[in-house]
């Protein structure tokens, strides 16, 4: 079996050296599990809150060459720490063939082995939000004060080192004063640039003047000393380097000159079941797409992708509401699993799921007790005169592995906290209670639970994970199965619901 790393830093408090360390642990993992590591993806100072990482990216394009069978991680959360982003790019991984695996948390293949993952998934989302909320509340406090929050300095002021206030640089805040009393009296913006770059000045980030140089800075308000940070406005929090009147003649002149950018970024829209549901008749997958009535109201839908990409003519299934399929999966879904007999059952293999995945644990404990009976016997013989020249040494180096073991042991078990049945009952409830109308929580249920969604012009399957086998499920094995009869979880262990699309509520 071949395997990559994939490691990862973010830039709050790490550095190189926890490149170095994740880097070790993976290869000690992949020799003691017979793997070859035949290449390394890493990318410094990148986030897990977003996908948006070149070496990430580059490692998910290359599993599909067929070149490595596992990608190994530190943790989880050294992959994603944003659950649509882990499921989405797991599945991309699978579909190619490619096993995700956590070097210090080993996860069964089993339906309590998905519970474990997300839930370690779920707890690194939190860290995280938890995390920025502390930072928002710092910056919060910073602003209430008009201190610097981060980002670029704008060109014409300096950060004070220990009150972190704005205060004006004397050598640039004069180009600043340059640049909106020309502009103001009618220069051409491209004159200016020229100008100050045959001069040999430089914009804050050390790069010639061009025209759109300006544009920033003459929509800065900081020039005329107002402190802005969200939605804390100061007038007057910082000094001001150019007056009203200036800063509003700059205004109406540059407004009259402005140029379009274009049409406004398309409205962000999350599609829950992409990746899930597929088109019952042909088996391919469904995307999402929009449309706006006359009347101008926009209204999302899923449509199959051969109709998509090639029309009517390839398949006819008909496209169908984002909202209504979305919020009746969810709707089933709780029905379907939440019943006390089934969560009971859940945390019952979770409990039991804790035991089996810690393989370095069981073994420190068998090699602790195995030391602690050579001890014994060694402390036997010394009551019973038995000596030797090597006794005292054999003695030390005894009670050194002891020692020894102990830490290694205590190290592990806070490496990954054994959860307790109230701790995952209380988040199976989370489920069942959460609120069915809410994005994130719709979300968080398809993605955990849902196997696959096959729309048919008459009904509807669904798929839940119930057993081992985790794979999707094929449109080949909802036809072939008893599921048209509404039949019990097949031998495979997935629970199909049928269920009739005039049943679908607004449909």
């Amino acid at each position: 079996m071949t395997a990559v790393i994939y490691a990862r830093y973010s830039s709050d408090s790490q550095r190189e050296a926890s490149i170095e360390g994740q880097l070790r642990d993976c290869k000690d993992y992949a020799e003691k599990n017979g793997i070859t590591v035949v290449g390394t993806y890493i990318d410094r100072a990148y986030s897990a809150k977003t996908d948006d990482r070149p070496d990430f990216q580059r490692m998910i394009k290359d599993s599909g060459k067929k070149i490595f069978d596992v990608v190994l991680v530190w943790k989880l959360d050294r992959f994603a720490r944003n659950r649509f982003d882990a499921v989405n790019y797991k599945y991309q991984l699978e579909k190619n063939g490619v096993h995700l695996v956590s070097a210090m948390e080993p996860i069964s293949q089993g339906p309590e082995g998905i519970m474990v993952e997300s839930m370690l998934i779920g707890m690194a989302e939190y860290y995280s939000a938890e995390l920025a909320l502390k930072v928002a509340r710092g910056e919060r406090e910073n602003a209430l004060q008009c201190k610097y929050n981060g980002g670029v300095v704008p060109l014409g002021f300096t950060i004070g080192k220990e009150d972190r206030l704005y205060h004006i640089d004397p050598e640039t805040a004069p180009i600043v004063q340059e640049i909106f009393s020309r502009y103001a009296n009618g220069e051409p913006a491209e004159k200016i640039a020229a100008s100050l770059n045959e001069r040999g000045l430089r914009t804050r980030t050390g790069k010639p003047f061009v025209k759109n140089s300006f544009f920033q800075i003459f929509r800065n308000r900081r020039y005329i000393g107002e402190y802005r940070y969200k939605d804390i406005v100061t007038p007057g929090g910082i000094p001001a380097i150019v007056d009203q009147d200036l800063f509003d003649r700059v205004q109406q002149r540059f407004e009259q000159n402005r140029i379009a950018h274009g049409r406004p970024a398309k409205e962000d829209v999350s599609y829950l079941l992409t990746t899930k549901l597929f088109c019952g008749k042909c088996g391919t997958l469904m995307g999402g797409e929009s449309g706006t009535s006359h009347m101008g109201n926009t209204y999302y839908y899923y449509k199959c992708g051969n109709a998509k990409r090639h029309g009517k003519a390839h398949c006819d299934l008909k496209a169908i509401r984002k909202e209504p399929l979305e919020r009746f999966v969810v709707e089933t879904a709780i029905k379907v699993i939440f019943s006390d007999e089934i969560i009971e059952r859940l945390i019952d293999l979770i409990m039991e799921a804790q035991q089996q995945e810690n393989t370095r644990l069981p073994v420190l404990e068998e090699q602790l007790r195995d030391t602690e009976k050579r001890l014994a016997n060694l402390l036997e013989a010394i009551e019973q005169g038995i000596l030797t020249p090597t006794t005292k040494q054999r003695l030390d180096e005894l009670e050194a592995r002891k020692e020894a073991l102990n830490t290694s042991i205590l190290e592990e078990e806070l490496k990954k906290p054994v959860l307790t049945r109230e701790w995952i009952r209380f988040w199976l409830e989370k489920f069942r209670k959460g609120d069915v109308g809410s994005t994130e929580h719709q979300r968080q249920i398809i993605d955990t639970f849902v196997n696959s969604v096959y729309v048919f012009d008459d009904r509807v399957v669904l798929n839940f994970n119930f057993t081992d086998d985790a794979k999707t499920v094929t449109r080949e094995e909802v036809l072939g199965s008893s599921a048209v009869d509404n039949a019990p979880p097949d031998q495979k262990g997935i629970t199909h619901c049928v269920v009739p699309f005039l049943l679908l509520p607004n449909e």
